[in-house]
């Protein structure tokens, strides 16, 4: 029985859903990643699965169909998932930003209008900040929504214009939550933001009026799933579709999403770290040289010791970031801490997996060249690494203040 990354206190319904993640991702996942993913092919067979157990809807409410539970049940899930093929585990992940952010800050009329049919997987979610000049800069973004038309008692429509960018889930999705500009007259920038809840239609092209999505970027690791940009050319949208009813407060909603969304990256992070660690001492007790299993050689030794030791604090660090959110408390130092340090360990422990293969690490038939192609993707995905020590190092002066 593994020892790493184990949870105390889990609840008899936590327990069996992450079991049935972990026999979901062994059998129909872990065998068929590798292949999916040097091919690119988007993993349908697999996304259908995982609408069958239900963890498209897992933290959206009962009353709206879903399983109604906790940010920590979530990150386990993610982490299981991620263990098998990181990739699937990031078209989870924005769509439940997404249903999260409606959750939160959703009027009910919307609540109503997506949820539910979020929960199944018939609609699916995808969100965007960055643009092709800007990434963590926020606050630089261009892409504008200005009032066109507004009779007197009708809801004024807007038109959008612009250029998004690293749209995981652009293709694919129906629903995208978009931050753009609008004029609110405030003197901050960040109050002259709005989240807008844009619909089209899945694929590539021009999925819905002045919106195209010209196609799958091709990347170095992250494949299978679909990432794109987003092209807006007039786009005509109801003021009915600005998420919470109320312009002006995007940048907030959007930075709500992104601090739940990077314990998934943690999570996400601890399941490839741990998938590494995996292949690491397996091979270990396989291979040979000078006589005896490199697992006996004292270098090789000491490199398994660190890798597991990195995968354990990961885990930990996640898990107490989940809890700390669910137990409605402010987490985003938790949250910035547990996605640096999962995201850093992760390509470390995939690094020193790699090395202890030697020669077949190199090999595209070993499982551990996809992993040392997608560990890369964590170290920038929801905010860089120095974002996130910029976010802790701000906080920790806050709370250590003179």
């Amino acid at each position: 029985m593994a020892r790493l990354c184990e949870t105390d206190g889990l609840t008899d319904d936590q327990t069996e859903i992450l079991k049935a993640v972990r026999q979901f991702v062994e059998k129909e996942i872990l065998p068929v990643a590798t292949a999916l993913e040097h091919a690119d092919e988007y993993p349908t067979a697999i996304v259908e699965g995982l609408k069958e157990l239900g963890l498209f809807g897992l933290m959206i409410p009962e009353e709206y169909g879903g399983l109604g539970e906790s940010l920590l049940t979530y990150a386990l899930a993610v982490e299981e998932i991620a263990r098998g093929w990181m990739s699937v585990s990031g078209i989870i992940n924005t769509h439940f930003i997404v249903a999260y952010m409606l959750l939160r800050h959703g009027t009910e009329e919307q609540k109503q209008k997506y949820l539910p049919r979020m929960a199944t997987g018939e609609v699916r979610g995808a969100f965007s900040m960055s643009e092709p000049g800007c990434g963590s800069d926020v606050a630089a973004i261009t892409t504008k929504a200005v009032v066109s038309t507004s009779s007197a008692g009708e809801q004024p429509e807007y038109t959008i214009t612009g250029q998004k960018m690293w749209l995981t889930n652009g293709g694919s999705a129906n629903l995208v939550a978009v931050l753009v500009k609008t004029d609110e007259g405030q003197d901050s920038v960040y109050r002259n933001m709005t989240t807008f809840l844009v619909e089209k239609q899945e694929g590539f092209g021009e999925t819905a009026q002045g919106v195209t999505i010209p196609g799958k970027i091709d990347k170095m690791g992250y494949k299978g799933v679909d990432t794109t940009e987003m092209v807006f050319e007039g786009h005509r949208i109801s003021a009915d579709q600005i998420l919470g009813g109320e312009p002006g407060k995007g940048f907030y909603q959007m930075m709500d999403g992104v601090e739940v969304g990077r314990v998934n990256v943690a999570a996400r992070g601890c399941g490839v770290a741990n998938r590494a660690f995996e292949l690491g001492v397996a091979y270990a007790q396989q291979r040979e040289t000078f006589g005896k299993k490199i697992a006996e050689h004292q270098a090789v030794l000491f490199r398994l010791a660190e890798m597991a030791t990195k995968v354990e604090a990961a885990h930990q660090m996640m898990v107490r970031a989940a809890r700390k959110k669910d137990s409605g408390q402010r987490n985003d130092l938790e949250a910035g801490m547990a996605k640096y340090l999962a995201s850093e360990y992760c390509a470390q422990v995939v690094e020193d997996s790699f090395r202890i293969h030697g020669g077949y690490g190199f090999s595209k038939e070993y499982e551990i060249e996809r992993l040392y192609r997608e560990a890369p993707m964590l170290l920038i995905g929801e905010g860089t690494a120095d974002i996130q020590r910029m976010i802790i190092g701000r906080r920790l002066l806050e709370d250590y203040a003179l």
